[in-house]
């Protein structure tokens, strides 16, 4: 079907790992609780475009240049890693901030945090520094096209318009989670911090563990 083979298994494929928790979808859900509906959809949106220049590079074969030279595939990955780990500090610190100075008067008030400013650009740097995501369009996504297609393009851009409207599926779920969890954290600081602590533990812990994976 117009140079895709094994459609629905590429379907449930796409639809398994969009699932699987990592830095982009956890990255949308907290921009959405703390600054709301919109800013969520300008982290999806930055997620998106990541996702889309990804997709080009892997149908044009410029991706597959990282599998065929591994000291390049090595420096985006420490520094995704390194850019994971940075993100998540900062979230970790700007939620003990808080935490401290609940009390006093609030001098900066209506200036979103630092951790979530400019989402719709953070979130396109986590995308694109993302190695597993490179590695899915590498091995996964361009698997599905029948060689000797006559219009490859149009086969890509199926396969591309499916990840992206599952992906947006999961994201808006996440997005108006996130608006709920925001009404339960006005009212419970202490949630809010540990809340904010975890996420920022978990982008810690996304950064650890892929600088550390193969190693060994």
């Amino acid at each position: 079907m117009l140079g895709i083979t094994d459609f629905w298994t590429y379907v449930l494929g796409v639809v398994a790992i969009i699932l699987l928790p990592g830095p982009n979808s956890i990255f949308v859900l907290s921009v959405a609780a703390q600054r709301g509906i919109r800013a969520g959809y300008r982290a999806a949106g930055g997620v998106f475009l990541g996702d889309a220049v990804l997709m080009v590079l892997s149908a044009t074969g410029v991706a597959s240049l990282l599998s065929t030279h591994p000291p390049l595939f090595l420096v985006l990955k420490y520094a995704g890693a390194a850019y994971l780990g940075w993100v998540g500090i900062n979230i970790i610190r700007s939620a003990w901030g808080k935490w401290r100075h609940r009390g006093e008067p609030a001098v900066t008030a209506g200036k979103p945090p630092a951790e979530v400013r400019r989402p719709f650009r953070r979130a396109a740097v986590i995308s694109l520094l993302n190695p597993k995501a490179i590695l899915f369009f590498i091995s996964f996504f361009i698997q599905f096209v029948e060689p000797g297609y006559a219009h490859p393009e149009l086969s890509f851009l199926i396969l591309g318009a499916v990840v992206q409207f599952f992906s947006a599926l999961y994201l808006s779920a996440l997005i108006f989670g996130g608006r709920y969890l925001a009404g339960q954290f006005q009212q419970r600081g202490r949630l809010a911090t540990g809340a904010a602590t975890a996420v920022g533990a978990l982008f810690v812990g996304f950064g650890i563990k892929l600088a550390t994976a193969g190693a060994g």
